[in-house]
């Protein structure tokens, strides 16, 4: 079992620091409220284009460019990784 699969899955714990998905509500709420009742369109898409290049990028860092080793820890094919960073312009010169 990997250390990413154990940290997803521990128990809450009082002295722990703010998990993913607190951040990202607490994130996302602030967002709403400083658009102050302006019409907000495509959310889910923004959050997306937003968050996906940013968990790509740092899993390839993480992971020295290693593809194969980037699509293993994200859950993915390798294929579909590739796809991913081309679209987003990562590691490409």
């Amino acid at each position: 079992m990997n250390t990413l699969h154990l940290i997803h899955n521990a128990a809450p714990d009082a002295k722990r620091q703010p998990c993913l998905r607190e951040m990202t509500a607490k994130v996302v709420r602030r967002y709403l409220q400083d658009m102050d009742g302006t019409a907000c369109d495509d959310l889910y898409a923004f959050v997306l284009a937003e968050v996906e290049p940013a968990l790509l990028g740092e899993v390839m860092a993480h992971c020295q460019s290693n593809q194969s080793k980037a699509a293993e820890i994200l859950g993915i094919n390798r294929a579909t990784l590739r796809k991913k960073l081309q679209h987003y312009g990562i590691g490409a010169d």
